[in-house]
Order: C-alpha cells, then structure tokens, then sequence
C-alpha cells in the first residue's frame, strides 16, 4: 500500500529576535597590544582615556604584560590595569558631535544636536565651565554608552 507521512517526533523552533537600535554594542574588541596613548579603553565598566602604557618582556614561562594608565571620561577619576598584551579588552565607541545652546536653567543646559536636531539636558557641574557658555552658542560634546558629556566651550 501506500506509505503513510508521519511528521518527525521531534521539532525544532527558531526564534529571532530583534534589537532596537538603541541597544546595539557601544564597543568593540581590541587586544591590548594595539592600544596607544589618547585612544579610550574600558577599564571597570568607565571608559576611559589611557594617558600611558607601559610593556614588559616576556618572561621565561610568561608573556609580555602591559601597565595601563588611564582617566575616566566620565568621572574623572585615574583607573590602572596590568594583563597580558594578547588579551582583549572592550575600547567604547565614542561618537563627538556638536550642538547648540538653546537654554541655561541654573546648572542645566539645554542642547540641541546639530546633526538630528534632537534636543537634551546636560548637568554642568564646574561654575567656570557654566560662566563661558552663552544661549546660542556653539559646543561640542561627546556621547558613548548612553553617558553624554561636554567637551569644548
């Protein structure tokens, strides 16, 4: 007779996902071999902005390992970190834009991209940094994992 179909016991599903573009990685891998002074690393989950790297000579059962010093783009503070020049590390994508001025609320600016247009509040601590920047004027600043920071008055 004929032969009877009998669907598999078994059924595999496959699930895709989409990511917003809003989580897409803001970094990417490097080992740390190719890092030089003023290119930006992760170190502690801070991206920082290495100012220094130091490297030794393999050992007779090691490899070279490398110093890194490093400041925080965001909190300022100087982070340190010795590995091995081999392993990789995370260097954040740091994208640098330019805005306008639209409004000074008391340590507060109000931005407004001039790429997009899209407009944004950003906390000035330092008052000398607060006194040279005037309604209308043109600063830079530069964005990376979601963090916002001003840079040129």
């Amino acid at each position: 007779m004929g032969d009877i179909f009998r669907p598999p016991s078994c059924a595999i599903f496959l699930i895709v996902l989409s990511i917003p573009s809003s989580d897409k990685m803001a970094w990417e891998q490097s080992e740390i071999r190719s890092l030089k002074v003023n290119n930006y690393m992760m170190i502690d989950d801070e991206p920082c902005k290495i100012k220094s790297i130091d490297t030794s000579k393999p050992g007779k059962h090691g490899e070279a390992k490398a110093r890194i010093q490093a400041i925080g783009v965001f909190d300022g503070k100087k982070h340190s970190m010795i590995s091995p020049v081999t392993h990789k590390v995370r260097v954040p994508i740091i994208d640098k834009r330019k805005a306008q001025v639209i409004s000074i609320m008391g340590d507060e600016i109000k931005l407004m991209d001039m790429d997009n247009y899209d407009t944004f509040n950003l906390a000035i601590d330092d008052e000398d940094t607060l006194d040279k920047i005037e309604q209308g004027q043109e600063v830079g600043y530069l964005e990376t994992e979601g963090r916002k920071k001003l840079t040129r008055v």
